[in-house]
């Protein structure tokens, strides 16, 4: 079976009932298919009568069905009628052998939903008749394509508002923006959760859902080196120095264990003064390595400005005290300190693979955005891959 490039979009009643990590868990535990590119659209009116009318014209999707899922997005998607913001539709690719089946098995068809409770329509979707037979409500939880041609002019239409109607949407209908401890933050899910396909990523979002903050930004990120020493240069400094005393502690006992004397405490002092610096230092490429791929000292700057090994997903949370908010979820370094129910003593190891980082600060989360630039689409590059325009 050959390698195909598949999406899903998860709808904005979706997104706003904070069903978005059980929809990502599903999806990847359902299919083992990898997640490559993530972002948020705030579809205009035009791409939503434009998605409309593809999904009238689609030969793969029965009469009926067709019908209602264009006028589901015609109705849903476009901008609220009364205030004229948009709203939240969160695209997801994935890619994998058999892709595009998969995806599409995974997410059932709208009017068995309320029969196949293993399909994410079946658990996140609704179809709805009344008595007479005539459909009263319907919600499909996601959108997705269910075969190759109909994936593909999906992808190219989204592709092609990906700058214009995509990145960060602040302006949502369901966002709090309010002037008064209005914050954003960012999330990282860590490379420790994409080893092989799992639900992983999705409970986390799940626990961190627990916040009530929206969602307004996602990315799949392949952190460069550059990119990370720049990241975590402050906590390399902070290493560089919290690590004198213990280094200094655990020399003298290695010399007194092979030598069979005790040093002077002095000694002791100038060991962790020597040592120190470089264990702190030796720690920091040991991070700068498990969020890239990467050994940093052996990179040179050109190899340090390519994509890394190693991805993660990078969300911005947005709403009333974000950042507090958030860390307290996410819970201390440590995962061992942490509290139960929160994200790292649920999914942590230590404190260097611990599921996930979040920013400390208002000032640090603007900092870190800036590296991330969770804005930025990769949706055309991967379009153009599998679907490249006629003619190209």
């Amino acid at each position: 079976m050959a390698t195909e490039l598949a999406f899903a979009l998860i709808n904005p009643y979706t997104i706003s009932k904070s069903r978005t990590g059980g929809v990502i868990g599903r999806l990847l535990t359902r299919t083992g298919l990898e997640l490559v590119a993530a972002r948020m659209f705030g579809p205009s009116q035009e791409l939503a009568e434009k998605y409309a009318a593809l999904l009238r014209g689609d030969p793969a999707t029965e009469e009926e069905e067709r019908q209602l899922l264009a006028d589901y997005v015609q109705r849903c998607y476009a901008p609220d009628t009364k205030t004229g913001k948009p709203r939240r539709v969160l695209m997801l690719l994935f890619e994998g052998e058999d892709a595009i089946v998969k995806i599409a098995k995974a997410t059932g068809k709208v009017r068995h939903s309320t029969e196949a409770s293993d399909t994410v329509r079946g658990t996140y979707g609704d179809f709805i008749r009344d008595e007479h037979g005539q459909v009263r409500h319907v919600e499909p939880a996601v959108m997705v394509g269910w075969t190759h041609d109909s994936a593909g002019a999906a992808l190219r239409l989204w592709a092609d508002y990906s700058e214009r109607d995509g990145g960060l949407v602040e302006a949502a209908v369901d966002v709090y923006t309010g002037a008064d401890h209005y914050q954003r933050t960012l999330v990282l899910i860590k490379p420790d959760n994409f080893r092989f396909p799992s639900a992983r990523p999705g409970n986390i979002i799940d626990i961190f859902s627990g916040s009530g903050l929206r969602i307004i930004g996602a990315k799949v990120h392949r952190m460069t080196v550059a990119e990370a020493e720049e990241f975590y240069g402050p906590v390399r400094q902070v290493l560089r120095a919290k690590l004198k005393g213990s280094v200094g502690q655990r020399a003298a006992a290695a010399l007194a264990k092979e030598l069979g004397f005790e040093l002077p405490p002095d000694t002791v002092a100038q060991l962790g003064e020597t040592l120190g610096p470089m264990y702190g230092d030796d720690q920091f490429y040991k991070i700068i390595q498990f969020m890239t791929g990467q050994w940093g000292p052996a990179c040179t700057l050109e190899e340090k400005q390519k994509k890394g090994k190693e991805r993660c997903l990078a969300l911005v949370y947005a709403g009333l005290n974000a950042v507090e908010k958030i860390r307290g979820i996410l819970g201390p370094t440590d995962p061992s300190k942490a509290q139960p129910g929160s994200v790292r003593k649920e999914f942590g190891q230590d404190i260097m693979v611990n599921a996930a980082h979040a920013s400390d600060s208002p000032e640090n989360a603007a900092r870190e955005m800036k590296i991330i630039r969770v804005e930025d689409s990769m949706i055309r590059e991967w379009v153009d891959r599998y679907y490249p325009a006629k003619g190209a």
